[in-house]
Parts: structure tokens; C-alpha cells; sequence
């Protein structure tokens, strides 16, 4: 039978019809082979030799305790346990036996008064166990037997009405009988059990018996071990218990008996969409999705107000299953109206509704995430551009205008606007939000273009008159910066109120391919930067603030409009950032964003209040998002983002997920040019650490920068998780180094090592992301460089080359490698890498 538990199903079908012969004969032996058939899948390897009495529960406890010698218990290893496909396999092939088994029995043996008795006190005694291997399987075993059980008592009821036999209707009596005795003396002990594996399983089938046999299970009485078991420790049990939920929810038939439990445990599943899992939050959100469909009473108004903030989440399942709830707010329309005219009001209904949302959620400014948030459920509300475009364009006469006609409103409904169209182009991942799908499948693409078609093809025709229309007020010019091309989308729209600088951005569409009109905006865009540079540098912060975002933005856009223009014969009219103004930003970023040690922002908090604190850091991060999307989309060069780059550790929990995001956007870029700018960002570092090292009296803090930067170093080898896609690049990395300590060194008497040795400790944090191979060949690089200098390793000042020696081969390799080595130390490598120019500001 053990056997047969592993095969197939129809194998599993003749091997119990086989033993239910061999138990109308001899059933004592037959049942042997069934109770060892359990002992043997929990892992025990010992068997029964007899059957002392008429029951189990008088055999001895000696021949129990014999079993559990014969189990192994150092590897603490059973089937069920087991890693890798063959648990969840055993798992599938054991409950469909024990399912074959009641159903092929079920005409005959199974009320017997013998079989199910023997079955029951084993299970009862082997789920008691303090052996753990015993307790799970058989109380796994017991509750998939009243699965098995339940499943024929509904079959009985469906041939009760069919056939008004009243002796299915006496087996059913007797199987609840089972069923009652096993709930007894296995699920009301084991659901508590301190294995969270076993209370998942008592959940996960207390939901299953609930829906089977609502008569009997699904009351009050069984529903609260469920609302118990919703506070559990283990996230898997509250997952369990939730899904158990979900089916309950969807059958309309049964909410007149999860009435009590929704009163009672509905504060429990509301403060569970908080829980710190993950998978939890989403599934209880789900529900409560659910429960707000089948019955809108359930849920209150202020349950729906706290709801409803998950649209701002930063996990994206979760806010899009919150978005639901958010797309099901507005009125219908009038039912007397055509098709067209009702489908065109309810439109408006739901934008003037989430319009109204928006401005209700006082701690959120967004519109980004909200809009991403409702583009499962919503898109067909928010990729309705006639209907988002009219509600700007609507005559104030009209009786719709009269509800869209504020002018902070319309300024709403623009953001909306710019980013549904971004959404439309770009997809859903956005930064600072998790959980998205990074990779489109083909039919999504398929979709996407469609959309990219749709919405360029109507905002060619009315963005002229929205343009003219809307944007005259200053607190919606914001828009000519987002959206200045038609057809191309540009991300993270800004406010940005460029008129402290007097500069106004021309209000036509500047897609053109002629080439006075690459001349015209290239004068525009040179005045408008000119005038921003001047900006920079004004006394008032704000002014300068503005300035900022508006040049960032307005260059992102003017980026898109190279890619566009670069293969064109007039590439060369289109305007180029100077290297003055590029320097400016820079400057502005790390003056404005990197602010502070990070570690001290604890101590601000007395100083300055927490939603201060809190609007101070959303001013910093846009600022420095808007400056890394100019390294992103190629307008400044890539070296600039080493300074970004050097902060990385220090400004982790504050703009870690921007910097992270950039590194990996540069990748994509020129992952080789990406890599020389870390390599820029550790040297430009460490020349900084040298000279505090000779100004400062304090060695101490000179220490702790130093381990700083080895930090650094191991954060960003990490992101090198792919070795063969990223073997160039490291390569690269320990290449530029080496060269950076050794090349152009001479040694002196009083210089016996070079001044930058240290530095190949930083260095080493990189060693292994090297193949093999690699590490070989940079070992025998280091030994041409360095075997003219060397005169005992074991010196002090040698230290650092010793450990990077360590690190780029194994004990048993470096013999072979040095003496490979030592033949090619007549030539040396001349060959420089942009960074061995910082050396000469190292010397003194």
C-alpha cells in the first residue's frame, strides 16, 4: 500500500480493491497492513506484528513506543517535510489515497463498526504524539478522511433528493457520527498545535468543510476558531484562514450565517490588511473587496474612508486591489437618457467622484500612484481621453462644467490627465512602488501600442485648444513641461512655476521634423535654461527650487526629442547642456538633497515637527529624482552620477530605492560606462579620505569613513548578481584599480609603497564576482605590476596587496598563479583608464 500511495491513481483504485478483498476475509491482517500503511508515511520504518484485542486502544504502549525507535529522528526528515517537488508530490498522492480509499469503501466495509473504529483511535493516538512526524501525517490524515467523508455525505444528499432513500439517510447519520468523534479527538487538540503547519492544515480544511457541509459546520461554533486563528504568529495560518474566508464570502446562500462573524471579527480583518506579510494584506484586501460587493451594509462609511488609503500603498497589488474599491464610488446616470448620453454622464459621475476622493486624502499628494492604483479596475474610465480631454474643454454654460469648473479641479483633473498618458505609454512600474510585473507578455505590448496609437492620435487634434484653453493660469503651466510633445510621455510629471523666472514655454505642439523649427526651439530652450541657470543662484529657496525641477523637466522632455532627432542631418542644431550648467545642477543636488548626516535625523525630530520632517524629505527626494532622470535619458553624462552614487550608504533609508534605481537604469544604458563611474565613485571617495587623513588629528573617524567605503564597495557588488552577464564590467572594476594604486609609481626610499595601496582592501569586495578565469588573469596582471616593488610581503605597508592577493585565489591556486606570473615580468601595461587622473591630486 505504500507503494500504491506513490502511483498512479488507477493503480491506487486496484490496489485498494485488492486489499478490501483480502479484509472480507481476513480482516485483522488487513488492517495490519493499513496501520503500518500510516506508520510507514510518517517516516517509520517499523511495522506491527499483531492486533492484541478487538480495538487499537488496547494495544500496549511498549509496541508505540517501539515505532518511535524505529523512526529517524536526527534527520527529523519525513515525507511530508521533505524539500524540493517530491513533499508537495507526496502530499497530492497521500490525500487522493486516503480519498480513493472512503469512496471505494463506501458501499460496504466502512460502516462495519470495525474499520472505521481501528482508523479513528489510531489517528487519535498517533495525532497525540509528542513525535512530530507522527502528529503531522496522521492529523493531516484525520481531517483529509472527513474531507473524504463529506464529500460522500454530499453525494448521499444529492441521491436523498433524488431517490428519498432513508437508508443513505441513516449512513449519513453515522458518517456525521465519524465526522464528530475525529473533530473531537483531533482537530479541537491539534488546531492549536505549536507545528504551524498543523494549524494551517486544521484551518485550511475547517474552510473546506464549511462550504462542503454548510448545515452541519458552517454556525458559530466552528466559525470562531477561524476568528482566533486570524491572530496567529505565523503568516501562513492568518493566509489560511482568510482564503478559508473567500469561498465563504462568495456564495451568496450562506452571508445570512457569517452575519455574527462579520460584527464580530471585522475590526480583526480590517487592522489585517496592516499585516507586515505581505501575501496576508493582499488576501485580506481581497475580502474585504468581496464582503463591500455582496453586501454594501457590512462594511461602514469609516471602514471604507481607511480602505481606501491603500490606493496609496507602495506595494502595487495591494493598492490595485484597493482600487476596487475606489472604482466603485459614483452615481449612476439617469436611466431615461440613450446609450451614448448615459454612458457619457456616468463618466463624469466617476471622474467628479474621484476627483472628490483625491481632494478627501489630505495626507497624500500622488496622483501618480493613484492613477496606477485604479489602472486595473479603471482603465476604462481613465484611457476614456475624449472623455478626460471634454471635461476640460467644457463651456461654462453647460450643466456637466458646472461640476468640473474649479480651478484646483481642473488642475487635478490635468495631473490625472498627464499621468493615465503616461501609464498608457510606459506600463506600470514606477518608482517607489513593488510588485509590479516588469516584464509585458505580448499581448500586453499589443495592448500598449494600441493605446500609444489611440492617445496620439487624439491629443494631436485637441491639444492646440487645451493648451490655449487650460493653460493660461500659472498653476497649471506645468503641463507645456509634461506633455510638450504629442505622442511621447515623459515621466514623473512636477509642478513646476517657472514664472518667478519670467519664462514662458511656447504653447504649440513642437513635434516637427523641419529644421527651422529645430532652430526656433533650440533658441527657446537655450533662453529658457540661461534664464533657469540664473535662477540657481537666487536668494529666495523657493525660486530656486522651482527653477530646478522646471530645467530638469523641461530637458527630460527635450531628451525624448533627441532620440527622435539624432538620425536627421540637422542633429547638430539641437542644443547641448554646457558644461557650466551641468556643474550647477550637480552642485544644487548636493547642496539641496544630501543635507546632514542621515544618522541624525532622530534628533531633528525634536526640532522640527514629524509632518515638517516628513514634506521636507518629499521635497528632497523629487528633487533628487528629477536630477538622476537627467542622467537616465542621457542628458548629462554618466560620470555625473558618481557624486549621487557616493551617497548611497550614508542616505539609504531616505534616497537608497532613487539611487538603487539609477544604477540599474545606467546599466541598461552602457553597462561598461555605468561600471566606470562606480569606479569613479570609489576613487573620488578615497582620494577624499586621504586628504582628511593627512589634515585630520583624529585617525578614529578617518577609520570609520574608511569602513564606510568598504561598505559601499560590498553594497555595490552585490547589485553584480548575474557573473557572466556582468564579467566586462568587473573585470573593469579590478582593472581600473589596480592601475589606480600602481601605475606612474616609483619607489623611494622614503616611498617604499604606494600611497593608494590601501585601496585595493576596498577593492577586494569586488573579488568575488570574478570568475575564475579572471581571477587568474588579474592575478597575473597585479604580479607584472607589482613584482619590481616587492621586496617582503609580510611589511606592514604590504597588507592591503596581501589581501587582495588572497581574495582573487585560493590557497592551492596561488602557487600555480605566481609562478605563471613571474615569466612576464619584463613587460609592464601602459595602457590608462579615465580615473588614474585623480592620482596626482593624492600626492603631497
Amino acid at each position: 500500500m505504500n507503494k500504491a500511495c506513490n502511483a498512479q491513481s488507477h493503480q491506487q483504485e486496484t490496489v485498494i480493491d485488492d486489499w478490501i478483498e483480502a479484509y472480507v476475509e481476513d480482516r485483522d491482517s488487513s488492517l495490519l497492513d493499513l496501520i503500518s500503511f500510516f506508520i510507514q508515511c510518517s517516516g517509520c520504518k517499523g511495522k506491527l506484528l499483531c492486533v492484541s484485542s478487538l480495538y487499537l486502544s488496547h494495544i500496549q504502549k511498549t509496541e508505540i513506543g517501539f515505532m518511535v525507535e524505529e523512526l529517524d529522528e536526527d534527520t527529523a526528515e519525513y515525507p511530508l517535510v521533505q524539500a524540493g517537488p517530491y513533499g508537495r508530490w507526496f502530499h497530492s498522492e497521500f490525500c487522493d489515497f486516503l480519498s480513493i480509499l472512503v469512496a471505494q469503501c463506501q458501499h460496504n466495509i466502512i460502516f462495519d463498526s470495525y474499520l472505521m473504529n481501528t482508523i479513528i483511535v489510531l489517528l487519535s493516538e498517533l495525532s497525540n504524539s509528542f513525535i512530530r512526524a507522527f502528529r503531522h501525517t496522521c492529523t493531516l490524515a484525520a481531517v483529509k478522511l472527513i474531507l473524504s467523508l463529506l464529500c460522500w455525505n454530499t453525494r448521499g444528499d444529492l441521491l436523498v433528493f433524488l431517490l428519498i432513500s432513508f437508508k443513505l439517510q441513516e449512513k449519513r447519520a453515522e458518517v456525521e457520527s465519524m465526522m464528530n468523534v475525529i473533530i473531537k479527538a483531533v482537530f479541537l487538540k491539534r488546531y492549536r498545535d505549536v507545528l504551524p503547519e498543523i494549524r494551517s492544515i486544521c484551518m485550511e480544511e475547517l474552510g473546506l468543510w464549511m462550504k462542503l457541509y454548510s448545515s452541519l459546520f458552517l454556525n458559530d461554533s466552528y466559525l470562531k476558531y477561524i476568528g482566533w486563528m486570524m491572530s496567529d504568529k505565523v503568516p501562513d495560518v492568518r493566509l489560511k484562514c482568510v482564503f478559508g474566508l473567500q469561498v465563504l464570502y462568495k456564495d451568496p446562500l450562506l452571508l445570512p450565517k457569517m452575519d455574527l462573524f462579520t460584527s464580530r471579527f471585522k475590526e480583526r480583518l480590517i487592522s489585517m490588511t496592516l499585516d507586515k506579510d505581505n501575501d496576508v494584506a493582499l488576501q485580506t484586501m481581497k475580502l474585504l473587496v468581496l464582503i463591500s460587493k455582496m453586501s454594501e451594509d457590512l462594511l461602514a462609511p469609516e471602514d471604507y474612508k481607511q480602505l481606501l488609503q491603500f490606493v496609496y500603498s507602495s506595494q502595487r497589488p495591494l493598492a490595485a486591489s484597493a482600487g476596487e474599491l475606489a472604482v466603485a464610488q459614483g452615481s449612476d446616470a439617469q436611466q431615461d437618457t440613450n446609450e451614448e448620453e448615459r454612458h457619457r454622464l456616468q463618466s463624469f459621475a466617476k471622474l467628479k467622484a474621484l476627483l472628490h476622493f483625491f481632494q478627501e486624502s489630505e495626507l497624500h499628494q500622488h496622483v501618480v500612484f493613484l492613477v496606477d492604483s485604479l489602472w486595473d479596475c479603471g482603465a476604462s474610465l481613465l484611457k476614456d481621453w475624449p472623455t478626460l480631454t471634454s471635461a476640460l474643454l467644457l463651456d461654462s454654460s453647460s450643466n456637466t462644467s458646472k461640476e468640473i469648473n474649479h480651478e484646483a479641479e481642473q488642475a487635478l483633473l490635468v495631473e490625472i490627465l498627464v499621468a493615465s498618458v503616461r501609464q498608457a505609454a510606459e506600463g506600470p512600474v514606477l518608482a517607489g512602488r513593488t510588485g509590479a510585473k516588469r516584464v509585458m507578455s505580448a499581448k500586453e505590448k499589443k495592448m500598449q501600442n494600441e493605446d500609444c496609437l489611440k492617445l496620439t492620435s487624439h491629443l494631436h487634434l485637441v491639444l492646440p485648444t487645451l493648451l490655449s484653453k487650460v493653460f493660461i493660469p500659472v498653476d497649471t503651466l506645468h503641463l507645456q513641461i509634461t506633455v510638450p510633445c504629442v505622442g511621447f510621455v515623459f515621466p514623473s510629471p512636477k509642478r513646476s512655476h517657472i514664472n518667478t523666472c519670467n519664462i514662458h514655454l511656447t504653447s504649440r505642439p513642437c513635434v516637427s521634423l523641419y529644421q527651422e523649427d529645430a532652430v526656433d526651439q533650440r533658441l527657446q530652450l537655450r533662453f529658457f535654461c540661461e534664464k533657469s541657470h540664473h535662477c540657481l543662484s537666487h536668494r529666495e529657496l523657493g525660486v530656486r527650487q522651482q527653477a530646478f525641477v522646471g530645467v530638469c523637466d523641461v530637458l527630460t522632455a527635450h531628451s525624448y526629442q533627441r532620440q527622435l532627432w539624432d538620425s536627421l542631418p540637422f542633429c547638430p542644431l539641437i542644443y547641448s547642456l554646457s558644461p557650466k550648467l551641468q556643474r550647477a545642477l550637480l552642485t544644487f543636488t548636493c547642496e539641496h538633497v544630501f543635507v546632514g548626516p542621515n544618522n541624525n535625523s532622530q534628533s531633528r525630530v525634536d526640532q522640527i515637527a514629524e509632518e515638517q520632517r516628513l514634506e521636507d524629505l518629499h521635497r528632497r527626494r523629487n528633487l533628487l529624482a528629477a536630477y538622476c532622470k537627467l542622467i537616465v535619458h542621457g542628458v548629462l553624462e554618466m560620470s555625473m552620477a558618481a557624486e549621487v552614487f557616493t551617497q548611497y550608504v550614508k542616505y539609504y533609508n531616505d534616497f537608497g530605492d532613487i539611487i538603487k534605481e539609477t544604477l540599474y537604469r545606467t546599466r541598461q544604458m552602457d553597462k561598461m560606462e555605468s561600471a566606470r563611474t562606480l569606479v569613479l565613485c570609489l576613487q573620488q571617495l578615497f582620494v577624499q579620505l586621504k586628504h582628511k587623513q593627512e589634515r585630520s588629528s583624529r585617525p578614529q573617524e578617518a577609520v570609520q569613513t574608511f569602513t564606510s567605503i568598504k561598505e559601499l564597495a560590498r553594497r555595490y557588488a552585490l547589485t553584480f548578481s548575474d557573473l557572466v552577464k556582468f564579467r566586462e564590467c568587473v573585470v573593469l572594476i579590478h582593472r581600473s584599480g589596480i592601475e589606480f594604486v600602481f601605475q606612474d609609481f616609483s619607489q623611494t626610499a622614503d616611498m617604499t609603497a604606494p600611497p593608494y595601496v590601501s585601496y585595493l582592501t576596498i577593492l577586494s569586495e569586488f573579488s568575488s564576482k570574478l570568475l575564475k578565469p579572471d581571477k587568474k588573469t588579474m592575478f597575473s596582471y597585479l604580479q607584472r605590476l607589482t613584482a619590481n616593488h616587492i621586496t617582503d610581503m609580510r611589511e606592514e605597508c604590504w597588507q592591503p596587496l596581501a589581501y587582495y592577493r588572497s581574495s582573487l585565489l585560493a590557497a592551492a591556486e596561488e602557487e600555480d598563479a605566481a609562478s605563471n606570473g613571474s615569466s612576464d615580468r619584463k613587460g609592464c601595461s601602459t595602457n590608462r583608464v579615465p580615473f588614474t587622473r585623480q592620482k596626482p591630486e593624492g600626492k603631497t
